[in-house]
Formats: C-alpha cells, sequence, structure tokens
C-alpha cells in the first residue's frame, strides 16, 4: 500500500491534495524525491555547477518521475560551455516534454549569441512554444541572410522589445545595414524606451546610429533640461528628435513645465511629428496623474499634426489608449467621442481589437450618430461591434450584452466528460508530472509543465485536464485550463467555488456578497491556500500582514497571531472583514472598492475625485495597470458567480452602480484608520 509522508499530508492540509494525487499517479510513475529535488533547485540557485552533476546523477539512477528538471537544471547551469551532442543528447531523453522544449529556447538563444547560424536553423523548426521575442529577432537575421525578408515582421518584433537585447539589435543592425531600416526605424524604439523610462535601452538602440547621434541622445538623457538649453536648435532632423525626446523625459517627471516649454517655443519649433509626439507624451504624463490639463494638452497633441501624419500619428499604442481615456474622463459629449475614435482608430490593428477599445469605439459611433436615416449606418456598425463583442466572456462583453438590451447569458453546460477522455489526460506524462511537481512545491515548475502539455488541445481535452485539476484541489490549473477551451465552456469549472458552506456562512455574517467574496478571491489567489504575493500579501484573500494585524483587532480577534494569516478560516474570516470595511468607507462602490482591497484606499479616495463619471470610465481611468485590469476581472468574476449562485443571468451595471465621483456632501468621513 502507499503511504502518504509527513510532509504530504502537511502540503495536503494546504488544500493541495497531494496524498490523493498519489494513488492515481503511483500507477505511472514513483514517487518524487522530494528532499533531492529541493537540494536540486537550491543548487541551480547558487549556480553550484558540481552539487548538480552529483544530484542530476542520483535523480537518472533513481529514475525519480522529476528527474527531467535536475537533468535540465544541470545542463542549464553550463549551458555557455555546452557541446551540441550534450543538447541533442537531452532532448533525446525527454522528447516531447517541457523542458525538451524549455532547453531548446534557451539552447536557441546560446546559439543566436555565438553566431552558430547552422546550429541555430536545426533547432528552430523544433521549437513548439515559439515565444521568445529575442529568438524571434535571431531568426528574422537568418531570414535575412537566407534572403527571404520579411520587413514588416521584423519591424513588429523590433517595436515589441521593450528592452533589446542581443537578438534584437543584432536584427536592427543587421536591417539597416542592408538598408531594409532606415534611422527613423530605430529613432522609433529610442522614443518607446524613452516613453516607458527605459534609459539604458534607449542608449542601446541609439548607438546602432553611431556616435554622432548616440553622444547627444546622451546629453538629452542624463540633463534633458540643460541640453534644451544649451546645445539644442530647431535645424535638423537630428536635433528636433533628441529635442523632442528630451522634452519627454522632462514631462515624465514635471508635466507642466514640459507644456510651458512646448507652448513657449518647442512646440512651433520642432515641427508637426516632433512636435506633436512631444505634446503626446505630456497628454499621457497627466492622463495618468488624472490632471484636468491632460485634457487641453491632449488636444494640443492632435492639433500639432501636419496633414501627413494626422490620421496615424507615430504614437505608442500604449500613449494612443491614455488619450483615449483622457479623453472619456475629461471631454464633452460630442468632442469626447470624437477624440476617442481617432484615438483608436490611429491604433495598430491587434490594439485597436482588443475588447477594451471595441468597445469605447462601439460608443463613439453611438455617441457621434446623427438623429434619423442619416445616423443609421453609423448605429449599425456600433450595434455589429457590441453583438461581436458580446458573446466575450468578459467585462467588456458583459457590458456590450447590456448595451444592447439584456445580461449576457450563460452558456450552455457541455455534455458529460466520458470515461476514455477522463482517462486520456490522466495517462498524460506531461500532467502527471506538472501536479507531482506543485505536489512537492515546485508550483513554478509544474505550472510551465502543465500550460505546455495542453499546447494542441481541443475543447474537450482541455476540459477534462481542467476537470482532473478541479479534483485535485489544485484551483489555478482547474480555471486556467478551462478558461482555454473555446466553444465549449463549462463555467463551474472556470468558476468554481470551493469552501461554498464556509463562504456563504461567513458573507451572510456580515452582510457581503458572496459572488463578490468570490470574485476577488478568484482574482486574488486562484484559491491557492498558500499563495504568498512577492510584497507578502497571504493566503487566500492575499491579505497583507500589517492589515491582518489592524482588522483582527478590530473584529475582536484577540487570539490572531500573524502565522495564523496562511490558515484557511482565519484568512477568509479578515479578508471578508477588511472588504466589508473598505466596501463600507467607500459608500458601498464595489469598483472602489476592488481597486482599494488591490492598491489601498487612498488611492481609489484620490481618484474618485474630479468630474462624476460612469463607472466603466472610472475603471478604465484607473491609473495603475494592475489595478485597472484586478477591478475590471474582480467584477466580471462577481458577476458570473452571482449568475451561477442565482441560476440565472446576473447584470455587471448593477454591481457597478450608476456613477462614482467626489464625496457627497454631507456624507460621513473617511475612516482614516484603515490601512
Amino acid at each position: 500500500m502507499l503511504r502518504c509522508p509527513k510532509s504530504l499530508r502537511r502540503l495536503a492540509l494546504l488544500g493541495l491534495a497531494v496524498c490523493a494525487l498519489l494513488p492515481t499517479l503511483a500507477a505511472a510513475q514513483a514517487r518524487p524525491n522530494e528532499d533531492l529535488l529541493r537540494q536540486a533547485r537550491e543548487a541551480f540557485g547558487r549556480k553550484d555547477k558540481n552539487r548538480l552533476a552529483a544530484l542530476r546523477a542520483s535523480a537518472l539512477e533513481q529514475r525519480d518521475p522529476l528527474a527531467p528538471w535536475v537533468d535540465y537544471w544541470e545542463l542549464t547551469a553550463r549551458l555557455t560551455d555546452a557541446r551540441a551532442e550534450e543538447v541533442e543528447a537531452f532532448y533525446g531523453r525527454w522528447p516531447g516534454s517541457y523542458v525538451e522544449d524549455r532547453l531548446r529556447n534557451d539552447w536557441l538563444l546560446e546559439t543566436g549569441k555565438r553566431r552558430d547560424w547552422a546550429a541555430f536553423a536545426r533547432d528552430l523548426p523544433r521549437f513548439r512554444m515559439n515565444d521568445d521575442r529575442e529568438v524571434s529577432c535571431y531568426a528574422l537575421v537568418l531570414q535575412q541572410q537566407s534572403g527571404k525578408v520579411d520587413v514588416d515582421a521584423a519591424r513588429r518584433a523590433w517595436l515589441a522589445q521593450r528592452d533589446p537585447g542581443d537578438g534584437c539589435l543584432l536584427m536592427a543592425q543587421t536591417f539597416l545595414d542592408a538598408r531594409l531600416f532606415d534611422a527613423n526605424d530605430i529613432w522609433r524604439q529610442v522614443r518607446h524606451a524613452t516613453e516607458y523610462g527605459r534609459v539604458k535601452s534607449a542608449r542601446a538602440a541609439a548607438a546602432i546610429l553611431g556616435d554622432a547621434a548616440s553622444r547627444p541622445l546622451g546629453e538629452a538623457l542624463d540633463n534633458p533640461a540643460r541640453y534644451l538649453g544649451l546645445k539644442a536648435s530647431a535645424l535638423g532632423h537630428l536635433r528636433a528628435e533628441i529635442s523632442s525626446i528630451a522634452l519627454a523625459r522632462i514631462a515624465a517627471n514635471d508635466p507642466d513645465r514640459a507644456a510651458q516649454l512646448l507652448a513657449e517655443r518647442w512646440g512651433e519649433v520642432l515641427g508637426p511629428e516632433h512636435g506633436a509626439w512631444a505634446w503626446a507624451m505630456v497628454a499621457k504624463q497627466g492622463a495618468l496623474a488624472l490632471r484636468p490639463e491632460a485634457l487641453d494638452w491632449t488636444r494640443k497633441a492632435w492639433q500639432s499634426l501636419g496633414k501627413r501624419h494626422g490620421d496615424h500619428p507615430d504614437w505608442s499604442p500604449e500613449t494612443l489608449a491614455w488619450l483615449a481615456r483622457a479623453s472619456l474622463r475629461l471631454a464633452p459629449a460630442p468632442e469626447r467621442w470624437q477624440l476617442v475614435l481617432r484615438s483608436v482608430d490611429a491604433m495598430e490593428p491587434g490594439f485597436r481589437e482588443d475588447a477594451t477599445w471595441v468597445y469605447w469605439r462601439a460608443r463613439a459611433l453611438q455617441g457621434l450618430a446623427k438623429a434619423g436615416t442619416d445616423g443609421d449606418a453609423q448605429r449599425a456598425e456600433a450595434q455589429q461591434a457590441l453583438a461581436r463583442l458580446s458573446t466575450q466572456l468578459s467585462f467588456y462583453g458583459q457590458l456590450a450584452a447590456e448595451d444592447l438590451g439584456a445580461p449576457q447569458p450563460l452558456p450552455p453546460r457541455p455534455a458529460a466528460l466520458t470515461a476514455p477522455e477522463r482517462e486520456a489526460v490522466r495517462a498524460h506524462a506531461g500532467l502527471q508530472r506538472a501536479l507531482l511537481a506543485i505536489a512537492i512545491g515546485l508550483r513554478s515548475e509544474g505550472v510551465r509543465e502543465w500550460n505546455f502539455s495542453l499546447l494542441g488541445m481541443g475543447d474537450r481535452e482541455l476540459l477534462a485536464a481542467a476537470q482532473w485539476a478541479c479534483e485535485r484541489e489544485v484551483w489555478d490549473r482547474c480555471i486556467n485550463t478551462s478558461d482555454r477551451s473555446k466553444a465549449e465552456i463549462d463555467m463551474e469549472q472556470r468558476f468554481p467555488m470551493p469552501m461554498r458552506a464556509d463562504v456563504l456562512a461567513r458573507t451572510r455574517e456580515i452582510g457581503l456578497d458572496p459572488a463578490y467574496v468570490y470574485g476577488l478571491i478568484r482574482q486574488e489567489s486562484r484559491f491557492i491556500m498558500d499563495a504568498r504575493s512577492a510584497v507578502g500579501a497571504s493566503g487566500l484573500m492575499q491579505v497583507m500582514p500589517a492589515t491582518a494585524k489592524w482588522t483582527a483587532k478590530k473584529i475582536g480577534m484577540s487570539d490572531f497571531r500573524p502565522e495564523m494569516i496562511t490558515e484557511r478560516d482565519t484568512n477568509l474570516r479578515i479578508g471578508s472583514a477588511y472588504l466589508k470595511l473598505v466596501l463600507d468607507d467607500l459608500g458601498g462602490s464595489q469598483a472602489m472598492a476592488a481597486a482599494a482591497y488591490n492598491a489601498g484606499p487612498g488611492r481609489p479616495r484620490r481618484w474618485r475625485e474630479g468630474p462624476t463619471l460612469e463607472p466603466a470610465i472610472w475603471a478604465e481611468n484607473v491609473p495603475i495597470h494592475e489595478t485597472r485590469d484586478y477591478v475590471k476581472k474582480v467584477l466580471s468574476n462577481a458577476t458570473y458567480y452571482a449568475g451561477l449562485l442565482a441560476g440565472k443571468p446576473a447584470a455587471l451595471k448593477a454591481r457597478l452602480g450608476t456613477s462614482i465621483g467626489p464625496r457627497a456632501a454631507g456624507a460621513p468621513a473617511a475612516d482614516s484608520e484603515l490601512p
């Protein structure tokens, strides 16, 4: 009989159901040597090659089911000195596995750095994940050498790099030398890097153009005010380029000063292309800060463009998104919709087709449509866009459905999985290894192997894999796997309700919507009991230690100790109590309370100041990307959970409320103690 060791029983108490996994997995492979694997991963972190070599030999000798990982760590630690024969032997030991493809990714990068194009060309067609941008740049160099050139793909790859490494810098240099790129292609990357504050990347890109460009750019990046005051002039494209970058650097810290410089001199002398870009940088910074001046700066950016660049300015999608957000927040109708439409239509196709901008473009078309038959074509275009969007299971899909007249219906439940479908996924070696890795604490490795194992699966296979993860209470893989199915959708898999009796009892006790709590937990931890964030938040509801201590005292938990925060019941009690306190402090607004839970209550208090807004516009203008995404997903999740709990579609707009704006006169003051 297979016995469950104490270490795994402790993990099972955390909700990983490890011991339940072992009988199923043991039929195919032995139990992993947890101590050996822990030592190997630690040795890999220390780059202890000798220790790794010894542990690899032991893992292979013992035929440990997770030996592929030890083998991978050992070879990766010395990959810069590895021979092609060693790599091929590794592929042969673990064919079709995640570590085989992971090493292939690493080896492609290594052969690219070595300029070993024969080895690179041999491995590239076998790279299944094919998701490494640096590898893509090396591949474009290889294409150029062979005469098969896709310049548009090269430009996309170049601009997609936020921090260009060796491969993409080599690709840009190669294409420039071959006159397939021109100087503006390089400057475009310099501008993007400057916009995102990546000075090192801006310097590296400019170095491709030689000392005549990189030296003055360095001066402008180091001290932009000094560059503008002493060295800049309006003569020539190069100085205009660098002067606009200097203004963008100033705008990042002081948009008012940059706006003043543009208004007094530089907006006129830089010319339409560079002057408009500099104004767009000022407008973006104003929009991020929710400044009322952001609207005027947005107008100036658009007004500064000449006819040549009027419809498709050379601005990043992120900049255009913030100009659209500023227009939504600040502009009166119909100007609001004119500016939104112009910003969205100027975006690259891939960015413009995101649900966010499909929705707001449709709203802009509706807002600009003329009365009567003259506006019928625009209204029809908007309706068609909303109809397409309304089938997507997302925040904006829900809003689109409700704009069309009814809450988004829940998809019909697919046919029950058959025994052969279940057995097929349980026999999958990659999925087995993934669950074993997760069970012994190698969560990162297990998640990557699980996701790789899903490549190429159809809906029924995905649903079967998700169901296996659900049954083993590996909830994050359950949810993420179920999220991948396209035509057959199991909402109970995608939105599971572990601890249902406890959650319902706790929320009923404190007067909190259980669907809202479930929506938040799904986004916070994916129901991983021992989850810990990079900033120290812990457990099911990801509560910070100081917040847990304060909340425990507030609700009278006199026996609370810091280590209790990872206990399921304690975490649920404290997290839900804190959420209720935040919700009450913010007048019952679930959007603002979600933002407060993620970013602290002080931020949404500031973000609500200014104009009174439609809640969806307020949510779209949350300036922190993570929090903006979080708010929309928590409310969307909660709406689906409400539908599942009630057995009928629920409305997102009812959850959002009617408006968000400054705290009403006479309303209770904000709780200054709330952490």
